[in-house]
């Protein structure tokens, strides 16, 4: 069985996940020690990284590996309809809060 990558799609999903955080090319490739210009080209889908760069990317974000790659959980939820399922229950005040929350916290959880 043959599986093609969606280096595009892997490359959206990073972006997304690098400004939900307010979160720079610059200081993403500073955080997990790789290129601004390189995390570009991941961005637009123009390179595959490898493994330990997924995975550092991974850990930065605290997301599964495989919704960078697939845009799903490893249970196979959706994982962008899980979080909109929660987020719909908000107020829009409510859901600034929970993003300041989450800038402040994120850098501070370890796995």
């Amino acid at each position: 069985m043959e599986h093609d990558i969606d280096n595009k799609g892997i490359g959206e999903r990073i972006r997304g996940e690098r400004e939900k955080l307010g979160l720079t090319r610059e200081k993403l490739a500073e955080i997990i020690d790789l290129s601004p210009l390189y995390i570009g080209q991941l961005e637009r889908g123009e390179r595959q990284m490898s493994l330990n760069t997924l995975m550092k990317i991974s850990d930065c974000f605290h997301v599964p590996t495989d919704y960078l790659l697939k845009g799903v959980k490893a249970c196979g939820i959706n994982y962008e309809r899980q979080k909109s399922s929660l987020i719909d229950r908000c107020s829009e005040e409510e859901v600034s809060i929970i993003e300041d929350m989450i800038k402040v916290i994120l850098p501070h959880i370890k796995k």
